[in-house]
């Protein structure tokens, strides 16, 4: 039976009684009440300190086993649930979970297991790794750090990361218990993840669905169960500029919220006015997986005038910027690292199931790997990348990761880009459509976030090293 030592985030949420906690676009709902009762009877047989795949969808079956395992001190590993056979093997073998959730659907992906538990559409399996390992007492939750290339790095978050990073997120987004949060994002995504978790903080109310804004039923959804706000990394306002969200009548909503990638000033400025005229509030923010969430957000009544900042750091949470000598950089409009201080910054990272036994590497302290000004108001400006990653419709991606993807299939390439764009360069013609199908197949990237670019040879230096920046002139 689970233990005793309870997670702090959802402790309380019982408390909230005949309030709706969540309800899906196919009208079902559960009160906070049931979704407590449901969700420790679904770790009744678990071990406590265990670790426990979850295969999330935006369901009410998904998010009441993810709140069970924090509720009752289980770790749970959250994935998408339309992951590569193949990466999920991979992750299987790396962290050897005690259990996997999963729709009944995916059961068969999961070897050598025992269902132990039924509970609508999902099932609970055990399986028959041996658990040569053990876990922090602080660790809470781990979430991937690509998101799509099926890397075995995972960020190890605590029971403090998630409590300070929810209550700071509440205070300066003012959420109410009155709130009704649609899902546009993906649970195991962390900007996703925040909003559920905030939410259910306050006793407000999620409505699930898997449907895209491209498809009539989510605004019949919007509509119907008067949605109060949702949040959108920069391609969902590239869909809702194009959908023509400035001529929607949407009288519920309260406030928009925008992260996960950097919108262009001149998106953020447009959407500002579409949201002045409609009486909602916008408020940008910043932030990563390894600062739990959020680091940054911009206050609505700044966002004419400081359009394109990322705004100041959370309640709670410090920026400084740094020059190349790791000297603190106190001008205005100088550019530097952006490093971010706060309880929220995680532990660190896993590679394997044994790093889960480490505390915290980091000392509340994130080096971003984002470079970045501050005005004379004190306002952050993201002005470019430090490494080399991506956002591609709000997910993270490695370009070092992909490029080593592909080289695993004896494809010479190198990637680069620039955010929701990523070049592939290959040297052989007979490859491109392989690089295409592969890159979709593998990595869940779609089709629009890269294109595959045929070149002679790979531009390297004396000492070997791909000239990334001659990628820059090759289309």
């Amino acid at each position: 039976m689970a233990g005793e030592n309870k997670g702090m985030i959802f402790d309380k949420l019982q408390d909230f009684g005949s309030q709706i906690a969540l309800v899906d676009d196919k009208k079902n709902e559960i009160t906070y009440r049931e979704l407590t009762i449901q969700a420790d009877q679904i770790t009744n047989n678990m071990k406590s300190r265990s670790i426990v795949f979850s295969m999330c969808q935006n369901s009410i079956e998904s998010v009441t086993g993810y709140v069970g395992f924090l509720r009752n001190d289980i770790v749970p590993v959250l994935l998408s649930s339309d992951i590569d056979v193949s990466l999920f093997d991979i992750l299987c073998e790396t962290y050897a979970p005690a259990y996997i959730w999963c729709p009944k659907e995916k059961a068969a992906m999961a070897k050598n297991t025992k269902c132990i538990y039924e509970y609508r559409h999902y099932v609970l399996l055990e399986t028959n790794f041996t658990q040569d390992y053990s876990l922090n007492e602080e660790l809470a939750l781990l979430l991937t750090t690509s998101g799509s290339t099926g890397s075995p790095k995972l960020v190890r978050q605590s029971k403090e990361n998630l409590i300070s990073n929810t209550k700071s997120i509440v205070e300066y987004l003012k959420i109410l218990n009155t709130d009704r949060a649609i899902t546009t994002l993906p649970m195991n995504y962390t900007y996703g993840l925040s909003i559920l978790n905030t939410h259910l903080y306050c006793g407000a109310t999620m409505i699930l669905t898997e449907a895209s804004l491209m498809n009539k039923e989510f605004w019949t959804l919007i509509k119907e169960q008067k949605a109060t706000t949702f949040g959108g990394v920069p391609y969902i306002y590239e869909i809702l500029k194009k959908l023509r969200f400035s001529e929607m009548d949407l009288p519920s909503l309260r406030y928009l919220t925008q992260a996960g990638g950097k919108l262009s000033k001149e998106m953020a400025e447009e959407f500002n006015d579409i949201c002045v005229k409609k009486k909602i509030q916008m408020i940008i923010m910043y932030g990563q997986t390894e600062a739990t969430a959020r680091m940054s957000y911009l206050p609505w009544e700044n966002a004419a005038k400081k359009a394109g900042s990322i705004g100041i750091a959370i309640p709670g949470g410090k920026f400084e910027l740094i020059d190349t000598d790791d000297k603190i950089i106190y001008d205005t409009e100088c550019t530097g690292e952006l490093i971010y201080y706060g309880d929220n910054v995680t532990l660190g990272y896993a590679e394997n199931r044994w790093d889960l036994s480490k505390g915290d590497e980091n000392n509340k302290r994130l080096c971003t790997g984002d470079m970045a000004k501050r005005d004379k108001d004190g306002f952050y400006y993201i002005v470019g990348r430090k490494k080399r990653f991506l956002k591609i419709f709000g997910n993270r991606v490695n370009l070092d990761e992909v490029e080593s993807l592909l080289k695993r299939e004896e494809i010479e390439n190198v990637c680069v880009g620039t955010d929701d764009h990523m070049r592939i360069y290959i040297t052989d013609p007979q490859k491109e459509s392989i690089v295409k199908q592969y890159i979709i197949n593998h990595t869940k990237i779609s089709s629009r976030g890269f294109t595959v670019h045929l070149i002679e040879k790979i531009p390297r230096n004396e000492s070997g090293k791909v000239l990334y920046s001659a990628l820059g002139e090759k289309e």
